[in-house]
């Protein structure tokens, strides 16, 4: 019989127009893609013994029930990228609040740098901490902190 894998997992979510990175607005989201980002996530989880699950939607609900399962199964964290949402998702945010999980949000570009609607998140009200403006090294950053909180 195979042996299971008890590595941690942590889900990974990105939020709307995340799967357009590197061929929109590169000035403000880089030109980076989000499979290398992906791809990079991947190498950082593998070295700490961490099991990844990575899924992006364009849908409010669905980006919802992607947080409602993680708290029925092996998930352990939630680094999360809400994009848009993070500005208006009530239901993620009180998504969010209702697993109880470590939670990390991070976003590429500095949020507070850019049009005022987008200096107020109600992710991070209920996250242990949001990673802001360093582009893909947010990802990165925030990975480390919630394998540190969950290890």
């Amino acid at each position: 019989m195979p042996k299971k894998n008890k590595h941690k997992k942590i889900l990974v979510l990105h939020g709307p127009n995340l799967n357009m990175l590197g061929k929109r607005e590169k000035n403000v989201y880089g030109k980076i893609s989000l499979e290398k980002i992906n791809a990079e996530l991947k190498k950082l989880a593998k070295d700490s013994n961490i099991d990844l699950e990575i899924k992006q939607s364009n849908i409010e609900g669905e980006i919802v029930n992607f947080i409602q399962k993680a708290s029925r199964g092996r998930i352990k964290g939630i680094l999360i990228n809400p994009a848009a949402y993070t500005h208006t998702s009530v239901a993620i945010r009180d998504a969010i609040l209702a697993i109880k999980l470590p939670t990390v949000e991070v976003h590429l570009s500095n949020i507070y740098q850019r049009e005022e609607f987008r200096h107020k998140s109600l992710i991070a009200p209920v996250s242990m901490g949001q990673i802001t403006g360093f582009g893909k090294d947010s990802y990165l950053l925030g990975l480390q902190a919630l394998i540190k909180a969950i290890t």
